[in-house]
């Protein structure tokens, strides 16, 4: 097929669209049943942010193996929906574990949450070990009606 055809072809059905050039149908497509994603090289980046406010139902060990951040950000804050996940958190720990290399890190928790608490205390030596830190800061930002807690970051 030419290009022009492939075009007119995803154009004239509309409940089928290209991923990596292949035909697919969304519907069918779940974020668990999606295409793999092929091995490479792991990515560095400053800043992550953990996806889906830091829940078990799209972030997995293969993020933090794969995501290599100096700073990953948590901004779950809904117990009842499982953000922020006490399995992702662990993960941070098993991904860490695996780079083969003792590179600071730093968790900035943008909740103060049960959750994060307790996971700070039950594995605060294996975060030594590792070389991560937890950010925590007193610092409020007050905006018109409303305040909330807020970390400065400098890089």
């Amino acid at each position: 097929h030419t290009e022009d055809e492939l075009s007119r072809g995803s154009h004239s059905n509309p409940g089928k669209s290209l991923v990596n050039g292949i035909k697919t149908n969304p519907a069918s497509n779940s974020p668990k049943s999606s295409l793999p994603v092929p091995m490479g090289p792991p990515v560095y980046v400053d800043l992550a942010y953990i996806p889906n406010h830091c829940s078990g139902k799209n972030t997995d060990p293969e993020f933090f193996k794969r995501v290599r951040a100096s700073y990953y950000v948590v901004s779950g804050n809904d117990a009842a929906n499982g953000e922020p996940s006490r399995a992702v958190l662990d993960a941070l720990l098993d991904g860490k574990a695996q780079w083969g290399e003792n590179l600071q890190v730093t968790l900035i928790p943008t909740h103060d949450t049960e959750v994060t608490r307790e996971w700070y205390q039950q594995t605060h030596e294996k975060q030594q070990e590792l070389n991560i830190m937890v950010l925590a800061s007193s610092s409020t930002v007050v905006m018109q009606d409303e305040s909330f807690p807020a970390c400065k970051i400098e890089f």
